[in-house]
């Protein structure tokens, strides 16, 4: 209950006026306009991180508590030096990181650099070791399966709440699985957000999520999400992104692209604000973000007024962000009291803006002597055993005299006081409405009220003028979506050394020199790169052959990523590529298999495939990979062969098709027509003794073998497996019977005669009451059978 109050007390003698106070609320003083929070909240959200790193992979889990969520992010490679933590580390910027006691010296060595980096904000994040025992395995796991969680229906079985969690969670990420645990135990121990609980209250969680690094994104990921998308053969649209990234990776460019970065950091979501402006429910934080945002676009333009012209985003930026931006934020800036705002948690105004308020809150200021002076005046004419009162002043109540409750005032109708209208009792003080409090009632008025009323007719006015201006801003934040992600698509550039494709309409395919897979050659030591080329009449059809883990799923992959990233405006990890006009991308790599499809995996593939005969146009691109496999072999054969022979039927209109498989029959029963159309590629291997040397390096030709055996034997299965697989393999080839292995079959005979013997030795042959003929008939014939 906010108030004022003045406070008279009597001298021990009797009545008489003696030593008089004022005083008001304390109010912790607030620095101007700070960093705004995060929209919608009014709390700072915090987030706990925990991370385990071992041979060069990262498994991280974080709680956010303004969600209560957990979200995990599977295990990823990372450098020695962590890099990739400190991105995320940079991003989340969590409030404490949990980690094993038990940790090598590049882990150590990293956390203690970011225990003693004190310049970072808000402030360094808590560092805590916990025993390396709690990051155990199967301890994790156990604490994941036995866990509370709301959003798991009661009715769940053990066995189906194992199920639902295998679906959101993949437990084949055993670092990641780990933090899950390691993270469990701590929010466990330090029981965040349920602190005054009591102990049988558990830690909210309300979901697990994954976590995607957004690189350098910082705001509108739906710019991102809708351009990758949405790829498009707008050369215009293509080459102006491409001018965009080409410039910043110009070293002399670089300073100002990191400028552009931490200007775009300041831009917020804008159409949640104007939203909440149209609805009157703009908060304090709003306005903070809003000012901000608009003096950033500001800082922009004048930055992209000083770069060329001739690039279409820079030119657009410093046209488009009008006189409208300082205009709002000059009146941001002289209306709004982001102090006084803060400290109250409502709009409030700077003095000089209406004369009314100011003078209004003059009068409120002045109040405690006022009352003061009132209160020795009422304390005069009260009965001398009240020691002493009070005049209070409360919002939308009014002026109350305050006495303190004597203790022979038991009862209600002991309250009464001549002359007092007695209004409530309050922590054992008496409020009282007197002559003079009304006197000051109709004076001075609900002071409070009326400010609050009048600062928000002013804030009012404020959202109209701004509300007005929505177009432009609506604009700011697309172009500094736009210019955002083309700074993120520049560092990637300049970070993993990619370069400018071009485009040719002429071309109807693509041609790529020395292509690389953008994601696998961070992750492999040494990356072969290789072209491809499918812009002609001849070739269209590309049969990639060869043995399993040689790089054809790979090579597939990264013709088609190189394809798709230059269609949407991005450098790519290619010597040189050319872009032809294509105009859909289809692909048969990866199935999305799930439960709650309801579909085999065999029919998701089939899908996927109908999907591509049905569509692909020649300027299509569509990549297939081991089509065929979730069958019967020869029926997926017959297939893979029959959706190869209608794309091949087409002629000149057939779409530029890559086709990996491991089914050698396709070429060596000819069940595909030869013609120019089909071009045949392995990927290129060399036989070292009985080892099997991969070089990762595509060529034409045609695989001899799968090298299945040397892809089991990698995997570690027995010598004696592998060499039945040979053998049953070469006697499918040859077309001869298999049989069982005679080794096999004599130690079975050899056990089971052991054990007739065994039998016959234990009979009691001077027993008259035993039965040979029945011993001979139930024991003796019947293992016959598996003896001869």
């Amino acid at each position: 209950m906010a108030s004022v109050a003045a406070t008279p007390a009597r001298t021990p003698n009797g009545p008489g006026p003696g030593e008089a106070s004022a005083s008001f609320p304390t109010v912790a003083s607030v620095p101007g306009p700070q960093e705004p929070e995060e929209e919608g909240e009014e709390e700072p959200a915090e987030i706990h991180l925990c991370v385990l790193w071992n041979s060069g992979y990262l498994g991280i889990a974080y709680y956010d508590t303004s969600d209560s969520t957990i979200h995990f992010m599977p295990d990823a490679p990372d450098h020695e030096s962590l890099k990739l933590l400190q991105r995320v580390l940079d991003e989340i910027d969590p409030r404490s990181v949990v980690t094993s006691a038990k940790q090598d010296e590049n882990m150590t060595r990293f956390l203690g650099k970011l225990a003693s980096q004190e310049h970072r904000e808000p402030k360094r994040p808590e560092i805590i070791f916990l025993p390396s025992v709690d990051f155990g395995l199967e301890i994790s796991k156990q604490r994941l399966l036995s866990g509370n969680y709301s959003f798991i229906p009661d009715s769940m079985t053990t066995t189906e709440k194992i199920l639902f969690l295998s679906s959101i969670i993949p437990f084949d990420c055993l670092l990641m699985v780990r933090a899950l645990g390691g993270l469990l135990k701590f929010l466990g121990r330090r029981r965040i957000g349920v602190e005054l609980e009591d102990y049988n209250v558990s830690v909210p969680i309300l979901g697990f999520k994954k976590f995607v690094l957004t690189n350098l994104v910082s705001i509108d990921q739906d710019t991102y999400r809708l351009w990758f998308t949405r790829p498009t053969q707008d050369l215009g649209e293509l080459n102006s992104r491409l001018d965009v990234i080409q410039f910043f990776l110009l070293p002399q460019n670089l300073d100002m692209a990191q400028m552009l970065h931490r200007l775009l950091g300041h831009i917020k979501n804008v159409p949640l604000i104007l939203k909440r402006m149209k609805l009157s429910h703009t908060k304090v934080s709003d306005w903070q973000v809003l000012y901000k945002t608009v003096y950033s676009a500001l800082g922009l333009r004048d930055a992209c007024r000083s770069l060329p012209q001739s690039i279409q985003l820079f030119q657009d930026i410093a046209q488009e962000f009008s006189d409208d931006l300082h205009h709002i934020a000059s009146l941001i800036g002289k209306v709004v009291d982001f102090e006084g705002s803060l400290a109250e948690n409502r709009f409030t105004v700077l003095p000089n803006i209406d004369p009314e308020i100011d003078e209004k809150k003059r009068r409120l200021m002045g109040l405690p002597s006022f009352l003061t002076e009132v209160a020795r005046k009422e304390l005069e004419n009260l009965d001398s055993r009240i020691p002493s009162c009070s005049v209070i002043y409360i919002p939308l109540i009014g002026f109350l005299l305050s006495i303190p409750r004597l203790p022979s005032m038991v009862e209600t109708s002991d309250f009464e006081i001549e002359g007092l209208d007695f209004m409530f009792l309050s922590e054992e003080k008496l409020h009282y409405r007197s002559a003079r409090t009304k006197e000051l009632d109709a004076l001075l008025g609900d002071l409070h009220c009326d400010i609050r009323d009048q600062e928000t007719l002013l804030m009012h006015q404020l959202q109209c003028q701004v509300l007005a201006r929505a177009a432009v801003l609506t604009r700011v934040l697309d172009l500094a979506s736009r210019l955002d992600v083309l700074l993120a698509l520049a560092s990637a550039a300049r970070d993993y050394g990619y370069s400018r494709p071009r485009y040719s309409p002429q071309l109807l395919g693509v041609r790529i020199q020395n292509g690389r897979h953008p994601l696998m050659e961070l992750c492999a030591r040494t990356f072969v790169p290789n072209s491809a080329e499918c812009g002609r009449d001849i070739g269209r059809v590309k049969v990639i052959t060869g043995p399993n883990s040689s790089g054809k799923s790979i090579y597939l992959k990264q013709v088609g990523l190189i394809t798709f990233m230059a269609l949407v405006g991005s450098f790519v990890p290619a010597e040189e590529a050319e872009i032809g006009a294509v105009d859909a991308i289809f692909t048969r790599i990866h199935s999305c298999e799930s439960i709650s499809l309801g579909l085999s995996t065999f029919m998701i593939d089939l899908n996927q495939v109908a999907k591509a005969v049905n569509n692909a146009t020649e300027r299509s691109l569509v990549l297939v990979d081991e089509f065929g496999k979730g069958t019967n072999t020869v029926d997926g054969l017959a297939l893979l062969a029959a959706v190869i022979r209608h794309w091949l039927a087409l002629g000149p209109t057939c779409p530029h098709v890559f086709v990996a498989t491991n089914f050698l029959s396709l070429v060596h029963l000819q069940l595909l027509p030869q013609g120019p159309l089909v071009q045949y590629l392995t990927m290129e291997t060399c036989e070292d003794g009985d080892d099997l040397v991969f070089f990762y390096q595509v060529c034409e030709g045609v695989a001899r073998a799968s090298h299945a055996s040397h892809t089991a034997t990698q995997a570690g299965l027995p010598e004696k497996l592998i060499a039945r697989g040979k053998q049953v393999s070469d006697l499918i080839r040859s077309g001869k019977p298999i049989k069982p292995v005679q080794e096999l079959l004599k130690e079975k005979q050899m056990e089971n005669c052991q054990t007739l013997v065994d039998k016959f030795l234990k009979l009691d042959l001077e027993d008259p009451s035993l039965d040979l003929d029945i011993f001979m008939s139930q024991e003796v014939l019947p293992a016959a059978t598996t003896i001869l």
